[in-house]
């Protein structure tokens, strides 16, 4: 068998991640029995050993005082001491606590589109949540469910071991349901499973001119292929493609006022924080784009 190449201090948490399955996935090929049950046994133990002293340092920085006490609530935050603080048992904050805090973090992007996010419950690791308004009848409510929260609540509570989801419409996507929710409740253990996945979500982030954009302006941006729109309405950024519901022509050359978007084009007006609905027929609608503000930094989620 190969010799393993050994960890450094500069590897990535993923990287470090992916050794460690690697070598455990190389040690199950090992044919001789009590090879394998003496590696495992030493894996263990040394588990325990960093688990055991992890413990103790949280412990030292609890008993410290306010001081020790701040720190300790910081160690989360590094993606790969956060994942050992899991593993042992140790995160300094609640699961209840970081889920409701991943939902508070997605609220602001469903409030902005005429919706909501409750949650209802956390019992056995499975939180109950519930999608409100606009967001519950969207045709996108799939698609944010999978880009916002799904991805909030991955990063703030990997341990949560299911999610359980009212209010989601499924959407089509060449004649494929893209989600396996549906308007009632509906179980689904994350990753929330797509079957088949028709899509491959993920996160960009806009320059710092998008974070800059002033109340009531909007402007265009091309992220990985895809022509946004960006809105700032009364304080509250909102992305859409670029394109009218109506008659194809681009938005951002279009008069702004109060929310309400107006084709250069038709004509026709859509009014952005409620999902981009046209204003005089809610049968057509734009076609939202989940955008979060984190930092001072903007990012948007896009399948592509």
């Amino acid at each position: 068998m190969e010799a393993a190449a050994a960890a450094t201090t500069s590897d990535s948490p993923e990287q470090l991640i992916a050794q460690v399955q690697d070598l455990q996935a190389r040690l199950e090929t090992v044919e001789d029995s009590a090879t394998r049950e003496l590696a495992d046994q030493l894996v263990s133990a040394v588990i325990q050993m960093y688990g055991a002293g992890l413990e103790r340092i949280v412990r030292l920085l609890l008993d410290a005082g306010e001081r020790g006490e701040q720190i300790a609530a910081t160690l989360p935050a590094d993606e790969l001491v956060g994942m050992l603080l899991l593993i042992h048992d140790l995160h300094p904050v609640p699961l209840a606590d970081r889920v409701q805090g991943a939902l508070e973090q997605v609220r602001p992007y469903m409030e902005s589109h005429g919706g909501n996010v409750e949650l209802l419950a956390l019992e056995d690791g499975v939180a109950r949540i519930r999608l409100q308004g606009s967001c519950s009848d969207c045709s996108a409510s799939s698609l944010t469910l999978e880009l916002a929260i799904k991805q909030a609540l991955e990063e703030a509570a990997p341990d949560l071991e299911g999610l359980e989801v009212e209010g989601v419409q499924p959407v089509q996507v060449g004649g494929l349901p893209m989600a396996s929710a549906s308007a009632s409740a509906s179980s689904l253990e994350l990753p929330i499973v797509m079957s088949p996945p028709p899509v491959q979500p993920a996160w960009f982030e806009l320059d710092e001119v998008a974070a800059e954009l002033p109340a009531g302006a909007i402007l265009a941006a091309e992220v990985a292929g895809s022509e946004l729109l960006i809105a700032n309405v009364d304080g509250t950024l909102l992305a859409y493609h670029d394109s009218c519901a109506s008659c194809g022509a681009v938005l951002h050359d279009g008069l702004l006022i109060s929310g309400a978007l107006a084709c250069p084009q038709c004509e026709r007006t859509f009014f952005l924080p409620r999902a981009g609905r046209s204003m005089d027929d809610e049968r057509i609608q734009l076609e939202p784009v989940p955008l979060l503000c984190e930092q001072g930094r903007v990012k948007v989620a896009l399948a592509l």
